[in-house]
């Protein structure tokens, strides 16, 4: 290994990856939501369908399909603009993380019921695409799974708006001392 770090460095160091990963997580998240928030009482009909959350009191069901997309489009913005990456990058991670499997779990219920290949699964999982064939929407989240831990785990901070904010008030912003500014 050279003195530079490794080849994976060296290449995160560039804010390629981070800013690829960002880029498209943003692009998804904001899309997706932003269908969300236009339509909540269709999203609303999706998440029940899931059965992850209990119906009564319908508090729960309500408040998930308001907040949600909203918290889609904040972690999308701030994925975009570079501000509290990490963050940003983890809230995707944990959504994902939640998404992924329960749209596992509900085409498999939907395979057993209408008897067909695993393959051949086709129904809206409440994403804001509408009726997706859902290997490729499983796929597709196991990707931006990928891109979630990338942008979560590089340790480049070009590219974006933290690092800009950093830089201009750390150089250009001299803090005076009270004794230079009330001289005794």
């Amino acid at each position: 290994m050279t003195n530079e770090g490794s080849l994976l460095r060296r290449i995160d160091q560039t804010g390629a990856p981070q800013l690829l990963a960002r880029i498209v997580l943003a692009a998804m998240l904001i899309y997706m939501g932003s269908v969300k928030i236009a339509d909540p009482v269709e999203f609303l009909k999706q998440i029940r369908l899931f059965h992850l959350l209990p119906e009564t009191p319908p508090q729960y069901l309500n408040i998930t399909a308001i907040v949600l997309p909203w918290l889609e489009v904040v972690v999308g913005t701030a994925l975009l603009i570079g501000l509290h990456v990490r963050g940003a990058a983890l809230a995707a991670l944990i959504m994902l993380s939640v998404f992924t499997p329960a749209t596992f779990l509900r085409a498999l219920a939907v395979r057993a019921e209408q008897g067909i290949s695993f393959f051949k699964v086709v129904f809206d999982c409440g994403c804001g695409g509408g009726p997706v064939i859902i290997w490729i929407k499983l796929l597709t989240n196991v990707g931006l799974l990928a891109l979630s831990l990338v942008a979560l785990l590089s340790r480049s901070k070009r590219f974006s708006l933290a690092a800009w904010i950093e830089r201009r008030f750390t150089s250009s912003q001299v803090i005076a001392s009270p004794r230079s500014v009330f001289p005794s």
